[in-house]
């Protein structure tokens, strides 16, 4: 005669892993098939259910007996699923917000990438004291001072150097917008 669920589930609460075999092999195709119903996948479900045996332990220390066994087990899936859509639910959120953040990231980096094209085509029309300066003084971002220094020229010429860059990058800029 076969030993009724709740009395199973009493001995596998207590660690008896002949009942707790007997139980999953018993229910494991009901609960495995309900899953899928929930999920309406059935790698979801087979996941879900692989889960659900292995937390199937410590959930049966926590079964009081006072339903039948099925409605109990049938209870743990559907409680298991739903964790599931809150996870994927949560999964997806953080997904879009970090696709958005993603998109917006890569929007920046091509725009940087066109300005520092521009830049570079607009350095080689000025002249190599300029280009000179402006390499130093951006690309190595070098002081004023220190730059005059390497150039052998005064700091306020590096100033001055600079805002004429400045200047002709503008005038550049304009043209190319007309």
């Amino acid at each position: 005669m076969d030993t009724p669920d709740e009395t199973l589930a009493t001995h596998a609460a207590q660690g008896d892993r002949a009942a707790f075999a007997t139980l999953v092999g018993r229910h494991y195709d009901r609960m495995h098939g309900l899953a899928w119903r929930l999920t309406g996948s059935k790698a979801e479900a087979e996941d879900l259910t692989q889960d659900i045996c292995a937390a199937l332990p410590a959930k049966l220390r926590n079964w009081r007996g006072e339903a039948r066994f099925t409605t109990w087990l049938y209870r743990v899936v559907v409680n298991a699923a739903h964790d599931l859509r809150r996870r994927q639910a949560t999964r997806s959120r953080a997904a879009q917000g970090w696709g958005d953040w993603e998109l917006a990231r890569q929007d920046e980096i091509q725009v940087q990438a066109e300005a520092a094209g521009w830049l570079a085509q607009a350095m080689t029309q000025l002249p190599p004291d300029l280009r000179d300066t402006v390499a130093l003084v951006l690309g190595e971002e070098m002081t004023q001072a220190d730059a005059g220094v390497v150039l052998g020229v005064s700091e306020g010429t590096i100033a001055w150097r600079m805002s004429e860059v400045k200047k002709r990058l503008r005038a550049m800029a304009r043209e190319e917008a007309k």
